[in-house]
């Protein structure tokens, strides 16, 4: 049960530095079209890396987290565990860095506040530093040690019902004249 609780707060509350790779350090050069006010928060959300006061997660604890936001919710679920953390959150683009109230209504979390910062890092990938002590909102994408904060770098999955997503059949490359 206590690993069951880290492991939803750590997914829910963090991206870290891992988002920052080759495709995602300039999002400009990734889509000359992508335009952070056209960020899609709403998908399917696996976290590449994080960061829990000052220690690294295992690559095993990053794949049993699934971060799956829609409409302004979010549902953290993790494989082999019977539940999950629901909630919503509210955004603040008018601060750098931008800023997010996350507040859980059922899981581990339920009635909490936490706050957090974070940023774009292209079309597909974000980072969030959580304050898991609902105190404050983080100032630096950093998690050290004996801190209450977690720092995560999120990937947006593939899904097979999104259309940006879905693979297109070849045009037909044969001629009409026969």
């Amino acid at each position: 049960m206590k690993k069951c609780l880290l492991a939803l707060l750590l997914f829910v509350f963090a991206p870290y530095n891992y988002a920052d790779d080759a495709t995602t350090q300039n999002p400009s050069t990734v889509d000359k079209d992508f335009s952070e006010t056209d960020f899609e928060y709403d998908g399917v959300w696996k976290p590449k890396g994080a960061m829990l006061r000052g220690t690294l997660l295992p690559p095993s604890a990053l794949q049993a987290i699934t971060l799956t936001i829609k409409n302004g919710t979010y549902e953290v679920t993790v494989t082999g565990e019977d539940h999950s953390d629901k909630g919503s959150f509210m955004l603040d683009e008018t601060v750098t860095p931008k800023r997010m109230a996350i507040q859980s209504m059922s899981g581990p979390n339920q009635g909490k506040i936490i706050l957090a910062i974070y940023e774009i890092k292209g079309e597909n990938a974000m980072r969030v530093c959580y304050d898991l002590s609902g105190d404050a909102f983080p100032t630096a994408f950093k998690a050290p040690k004996g801190s209450h904060l977690y720092l995560a770098g999120y990937r947006r999955q593939q899904t097979e019902d999104s259309d940006d997503k879905q693979i297109r059949p070849k045009p037909d490359c044969t001629s009409d004249a026969e």
